[in-house]
């Protein structure tokens, strides 16, 4: 029997109906009609999912915002799958070729004499000298001149335009003399063949004499031009490669970020015409900086020396710890033995004297090796692993040489004058070095990008020190790593000390954003992380802005200094000693720089004075001491900058056989 809504005209105690607002007055009359035809027993207050069940039937609008929350979790779990590449390594194309017509300059130019007095000064002109014309003259160039137009060169675009504009400017010989190649020609050719000292390939370079001694007449001439032009396009070839490197390293990858330096050609024909030494005037147009120089300094010592014979091998994946045995241990004295100080076997000569090839790693071999790790700077952990195997067998005079050709050519890309006061940071080597005259470098650990976020080679100029900095998270963290920590928890933002806002800067909660559209890039939002202990940069950073949102900053994770291998980040520079480099840059103390981050609010300082940042990736660089550093290549840019020099060699040597 069904129990009565209604007891005397009156809802029932404990009884009541909910309906939508927004229901009509008819509707709603009509509904209730049916009801209490029907005799529906009314729902208990607390019955929660009867209520929810009306609220569906009547409320029209919780059903829509139910919707909503539905489509955005979708739209959520869709975000995930989008995700924000890293830059890549392109196919490498070198600089081509053209073949250059020199017809253009092939018209005969004709001198006219001027009237002169006994010393040699002009004569002046009286009218009637006007009516009397003056003889004209043939200079050699201008005798050879038809020869230009059967003359065809395969050179680079920059030199042909360049022999075009020199020659028509000053239509003369520069290398021959009478029909023959002159001294300076000889010198020229001899500097040319040189090129390998500066890490140059000298077949770029090579210019045949002309086979004059039979020849006659219009051959001749042909002969003597075709020489003449050769050499000057040789020469301007060897500027080229000299100023801005045989590679433009922004074709290799993404990662580099470096313009490459404009050279005027026609001026180093002009300087060539000038000089009396041109080998000199050639190769001013290395790099003339102190670090190019102990390159070289360092290449010609390796190219002296014979390659060992009795190189001593480490079995790869080798790895040992205090107490272990290995069959390795001898190799590890043996190489220690051999690359060892003088000062470190000294301090443990008892201990290699005592050594009988036994494969247990004593506490004594495990002090001798913590020696050998300190020396090499690294980790004095006393582990032999990969990083120590390295530092004791060493590398080939083979690959030194290469590695030293590569930094050769990767220092052509930098500018010619560093500056006094920079920052220098070598990737590589995991290192930063701020530089200024009159004191002794500061370098200090780094830790730079993972492999799968690289470090970008670019440099810039530095601008700003930030105390207790906000975190701007980049786009690409953004999508690749909180949006799928979004899907399972869209407050996480809000709850993990993120600050989320609208471009205009209005704060929103992480749940309410379409993170959908955010990563799709139809939707701007920007995430930034509050200053505090937990804040990925630390308590300081210093900032050069770019297009890569890269800067030097503290960081909480300190352990990761004490690594040997340092490549951890997202492509920032995290610093050992942060305070100690904001302070440099600023040319003011750490107590200083300390006392503002005391103080506990977010402020910036502007940086006065001209100091730039070099974001570099050299795998031999110059130590402190004046000795070359060998590193191990973290990202495998010496492998594609290999490649790239492979492709322009074949690209060259196709156009010498044209």
């Amino acid at each position: 029997m069904r129990t009565s809504m209604m007891a005397h005209g009156k809802p029932a105690s404990g009884y009541k109906l909910s309906f939508g607002q927004t229901i009509g007055a008819g509707l709603k009359a009509g509904l209730m009609a049916s009801v209490l035809a029907t005799g529906f027993t009314a729902l208990p207050v607390a019955d929660a999912e009867a209520q929810g069940f009306f609220q569906r039937l009547f409320n029209p609008e919780a059903q829509q915002r139910q919707r909503e929350r539905e489509l955005q979790e979708q739209r959520r779990k869709k975000a995930t799958k989008v995700r924000v590449s890293a830059p890549r390594y392109l196919t490498y194309k070198p600089d081509t070729f053209k073949t250059v017509s020199l017809a253009p300059l092939s018209e005969k130019k004709t001198a006219e004499v001027t009237p002169s007095t006994a010393d040699g000064s002009p004569a002046s002109i009286n009218d009637a000298d006007i009516s009397t014309s003056a003889p004209v003259v043939l200079t050699p160039f201008d005798e050879a001149r038809p020869a230009l137009k059967d003359i065809k060169l395969t050179v680079l675009p920059e030199v042909g335009d360049a022999l075009i504009a020199f020659y028509r400017e000053y239509p003369d010989f520069l290398w021959v003399k009478d029909g023959k190649p002159t001294a300076k020609a000889a010198q020229m050719r001899r500097a040319l063949r040189n090129a390998a000292a500066y890490g140059l390939n000298p077949a770029d370079y090579v210019v045949a004499l002309p086979a004059t001694a039979s020849l006659e007449g219009d051959d001749l001439d042909a002969a003597v031009m075709q020489f003449e032009m050769e050499l000057s396009a040789a020469a301007l070839t060897y500027v080229l490669d000299a100023t801005r490197g045989r590679i433009d390293p922004n074709r290799i990858s993404q990662y580099h970020d470096l313009p490459r330096h404009d050279v005027d050609l026609v001026g180093a024909l002009e300087e060539f015409t000038a000089s009396d030494n041109v080998a000199t005037a050639l190769e001013a147009h290395q790099p003339q900086s102190d670090h190019f120089k102990k390159l070289s300094a360092e290449l010609a010592r390796l190219k002296a020396e014979d390659e060992e014979s009795d190189q001593i091998v480490i079995a790869p994946g080798t790895f040992l710890k205090a107490g272990k045995s290995s069959p390795e241990m001898k190799n590890i004295v043996a190489a220690i033995s051999k690359h060892g100080s003088e000062t470190l076997k000294t301090d443990h000569e008892a201990t290699l004297a005592a050594y009988d090839g036994s494969d247990l790693y004593t506490p004594e071999l495990v002090a001798l090796v913590k020696g050998f790790q300190k020396e090499a700077k690294l980790t004095a952990d006393g582990i032999v692993g990969k990083n120590t195997i390295k530092a004791m067998v060493g590398e080939t005079n083979a690959a030194k040489i290469a590695k030293v050709e590569l930094a050769m050519e990767r220092s052509r890309w930098l500018p010619e004058e560093l500056g006094e006061r920079k920052v220098f940071i070598n990737q590589p080597a995991f290192t930063a070095t701020y530089h200024q005259p009159g004191t002794d470098p500061m370098s200090m650990r780094v830790v730079v990008g993972k492999k799968s976020n690289q470090t970008n080679f670019f440099y810039d100029k530095i601008e700003i020190v930030e105390y207790n900095p906000y975190w701007g998270v980049p786009y690409s963290i953004i999508v690749n790593e909180m949006i799928p920590k979004l899907a399972a928890n869209p407050s996480y933002l809000d709850q993990a000390g993120y600050e989320v806002t609208t471009p205009g800067g209005r704060k929103v909660s992480s749940a309410s954003v379409d993170w959908y559209a955010v990563a799709n890039k139809k939707k701007s939002i920007n995430v930034r992380q509050y200053p505090g202990r937990s804040n990925a940069l630390g308590e300081v950073k210093i900032l050069f802005p770019n297009r890569h949102h890269i800067y030097m900053h503290d960081t909480p994770s300190k352990s990761l200094f004490n690594k040997d291998t340092r490549a951890f980040s997202h492509g920032c520079i995290r610093l050992h000693d942060p305070k100690g480099m904001a302070a440099a840059v600023l040319g003011k103390s750490t107590d200083y720089v300390s006392s503002r981050i005391a103080a506990g609010q977010n402020a910036q300082e502007k940086v006065t004075g001209d100091i730039p940042v070099y974001v570099s990736y050299f795998t031999a660089w110059p130590e402190a001491d004046g000795s070359i550093g060998f590193y191990t290549d973290v990202y495998d840019r010496d492998r594609y900058l290999l490649k790239a020099l492979e492709k322009t060699e074949e690209v060259r040597a196709k156009a010498r056989a044209s």
